[in-house]
């Protein structure tokens, strides 16, 4: 079953270059993708539940994703999706507020393998039969 995604991201050019490079490291699906703070946090509300994996940036378009990151950790709710920051603004002061906020993990965008290292973890986890 592939891994549902959602992009709070303002760069369209990003959103395909995630999705294609999600592509190449497991069973991942693209199911929605914003670039401003109040629709990324309305999407949460009505898609609890619908995702699995939230790729989020920190500048958007219309505020920030500081403020979408504890909303979409509500709606990932026990044990639920993994919400991920990636952003050309991770200081270690800012991964340390996004990870109180409700951050699994941060990455800068240099860090793209990194984060498709992870990516490609999450995949492993979820196609190993259980125990």
């Amino acid at each position: 079953m592939a891994i549902r995604v959602f992009l709070v991201e303002d760069m369209k050019h990003v959103h395909g270059a995630l999705a294609d490079m999600l592509s190449e490291v497991g069973d991942f699906r693209v199911v929605d993708a914003t670039g401003t703070e109040a629709e990324a946090k309305l999407w949460f509300a009505e898609n609890a539940g619908a995702w699995d994996l939230a790729i989020i940036d920190l500048v958007l378009d219309q505020g920030t994703g500081m403020s979408v990151i504890p909303r979409a950790h509500e709606s990932a709710g026990h044990g639920g999706g993994k919400v991920v920051v990636f952003s050309d603004y991770a200081s270690d002061g800012i991964r340390d507020h996004c990870r109180k906020l409700g951050a699994d993990a941060v990455f800068l965008k240099s860090q793209v393998q990194d984060l498709m290292h992870y990516c490609s973890e999450l995949d492993g986890l979820q196609a190993a039969p259980a125990a």
